[in-house]
């Protein structure tokens, strides 16, 4: 089993940016890919960001496409998303979770999840 914590959210204004942080618990964590997800209100959960075991492959919803990084440092059980030239558009709560089977691009797919991060940007 994996614990997940987020931190790192925040306000910011349009253009600016925040790294978010994904600390997670258990000597299994390298095993497991890791996605970011994200939720504006009244919307639904989508896919952010995801990452391979070892960091070698990635990939990214076409909003945030040239915009975020994921990243991930094994050594520290954490996963990091690097935001930077933030929107508006971009305001939700950002969730971390670590993948069981099937596809990345679907939160079904992912057995464990953070408690989530509120990042806000302002116009």
């Amino acid at each position: 089993q994996v614990q997940l914590v987020e931190s790192g959210g925040g306000l910011v204004q349009a253009g600016g940016s925040l790294r978010l942080s994904c600390a997670g618990s258990g000597r299994t964590f390298s095993v497991y890919y890791m996605g970011w997800f994200r939720q504006a209100p009244g919307k639904e959960r989508e896919f952010v960001a995801g990452i391979s075991q070892s960091g070698g492959s990635t990939s990214y919803a076409d909003s945030v496409k040239g915009r975020f990084t994921i990243s991930r440092d094994n050594g520290k059980n954490t996963v990091y998303l690097q935001m930077n030239s933030l929107k508006p558009e971009d305001t939700a709560i950002y969730t971390c979770a670590a993948l069981r089977s099937g596809s990345a691009y679907y939160a079904g797919s992912y057995a464990y999840w953070g408690q989530g991060t509120q990042v806000t940007v302002s116009s």
